[in-house]
């Protein structure tokens, strides 16, 4: 149900020594499932025979239990889990936090659960929240331990660990990816803390509007919901009602608080979608993603990037001017900064959305670097070569060599690619698209008549203006 907030309620202290809260504690530290039948979600992960499972209920291999890392969300459940792998077998619990913990306590951490399994036979779980915020020197004093198995290391983060955690690590831990809550499961997790007798024990009824608006804006989080919640019954309470009224959940909640870590796999996700839409031509999805980021304080100066990137990327030749309009942008934000960039990238997103698509200039180049990367690609044509230095005449640099400007049509036949090249390089392929379909036509008249395919006749179309 929650993570971090929860107190050790199995040793009665933390690492630290701080007492468990009792009845003082949140609401969302009350309502912490006691037993893997009051865990609300992860079915997937918590089935009969999955590892968690076993982890939990006690069960081990021949070699005795194996460390887990979970990894997901806020409110899914990563410490109440830890917790339960604690109190089922009788084990040791030991709560360290990567945010304000050292080596020095990671190895005290093991040299207890070291002492208590020789002394007592008692395996100690090393619950390590905020894994990810741990640096690599830090990781590598886990590994000993994970190892040896002197401790069942269960440690939490929101980052995708293949980022975050290090090889080793991740290779002696189980991986479990936890999901957060569907709207049904928020439902029942409020429904509960209403009625159970460690949450409000009836003392509260919920309107419909005001329950279906918790769920929406808890967003899959139970420890959001809960914590939103209470501070609704706090309101109702200062009101003198018993009845948590939309208008006080309201009240309670001023703001959703966006779901986007800019330093993990969230940035990735959330700047990917909003490429894809863009790309996708949704206006609707590209700005909504627009919207996340800039709510979740993203830098703006890196979302003009991606736009700048995407013109040319996924538009090119196909609109110029979305381009021009991209590193406008990029610049003007640059400048002006939030609030009132949010306008000037607005505009650029919905240009790049509504522009027709055409990744011709983007694949062209990509071939002509996967032929140079190959191998292929002579020497430089004689006539090519540079004649402004002493002894290039000698050498036959520019001999040969057609002035463009000397020809009817402004173009003529040359050879300009390598020799290896020159029977089958065919990069630019434009696309029957908007601005490009002009192009392509001229691309190939010019194409003809460079490659001599049509000898002296010239191209008398004019290029685009």
């Amino acid at each position: 149900m929650s993570d971090d907030l929860f107190s050790n309620q199995l040793d009665g202290e933390r690492r630290d020594g701080t007492a468990a809260s009792g009845a003082m504690a949140p609401l969302a530290v009350r309502m912490r499932p006691r037993t893997l039948e009051e865990v609300r979600g992860q079915g997937d992960v918590l089935k009969p025979g999955s590892p968690l499972r076993r982890l939990i209920e006690g069960q081990s291999g021949a070699a005795g239990p194996m460390s887990a890392i979970l990894w997901g969300p806020p409110g899914t459940g990563k410490t109440t889990l830890a917790h339960l792998a604690a109190g089922s077998a009788d084990r040791r619990f030991v709560e360290l936090s990567a945010i304000t913990a050292g080596v020095k306590d990671v190895r005290q951490a093991m040299e207890e659960a070291g002492r208590h399994l020789a002394m007592y036979g008692r395996s100690t779980v090393l619950f390590l929240d905020e894994i990810h915020r741990f640096s690599k020197a830090q990781q590598d004093a886990l590994l000993p331990g994970v190892e040896n198995r002197t401790v069942i290391l269960v440690a939490a983060t929101t980052e995708n660990p293949s980022f975050s955690v290090i090889a080793p690590l991740l290779s002696r831990s189980v991986l479990v990816t936890l999901k957060s809550l569907d709207d049904e499961q928020v439902a029942a997790v409020i429904a509960s803390a209403l009625a159970d007798e460690r949450g409000f024990a009836g003392a509260f009824t919920l309107a419909d509007d005001a329950r279906d608006h918790l769920v929406r804006m808890a967003g899959g989080d139970a420890r959001r919901a809960l914590t939103a919640l209470e501070a609704a019954a706090g309101v109702t309470t200062d009101a003198g009602g018993s009845e948590i009224s939309l208008a006080s959940v309201e009240q309670a909640m001023a703001a959703a608080a966006v779901r986007y870590d800019r330093a993990g796999d969230q940035h990735y996700d959330v700047s990917s979608a909003l490429i894809k839409s863009m790309r996708g031509s949704d206006v609707d999805a590209a700005l909504h993603y627009l919207a996340r980021m800039l709510e979740a304080g993203e830098d703006p100066r890196f979302i003009a990037r991606r736009i700048v990137i995407a013109a040319s990327e996924d538009i090119g030749m196909a609109d110029p001017t979305a381009l021009q309009t991209a590193v406008a942008a990029m610049h003007a934000v640059a400048q002006i900064g939030m609030p009132e960039a949010r306008i000037i990238l607005g505009q650029a997103v919905v240009h790049n959305c509504l522009a027709p698509k055409s990744n011709a200039a983007y694949s062209a180049i990509n071939a002509a670097i996967a032929d140079v990367r190959a191998g292929r690609g002579g020497a430089v044509p004689p006539h090519l070569r540079g004649t402004g230095y002493a002894g290039a005449t000698q050498l036959g640099h520019g001999a040969g060599y057609r002035y463009t400007h000397d020809e009817p049509s402004g173009v003529g036949p040359q050879q300009f690619l390598p020799d290896d090249l020159v029977a089958d390089a065919d990069y630019y392929a434009p696309t029957a698209r908007g601005w490009e379909e002009r192009l392509g036509e001229r691309w190939r008249s010019l194409r003809a008549t460079i490659r001599g395919q049509v000898p002296g006749s010239g191209v008398a179309e004019r290029a685009p203006s």
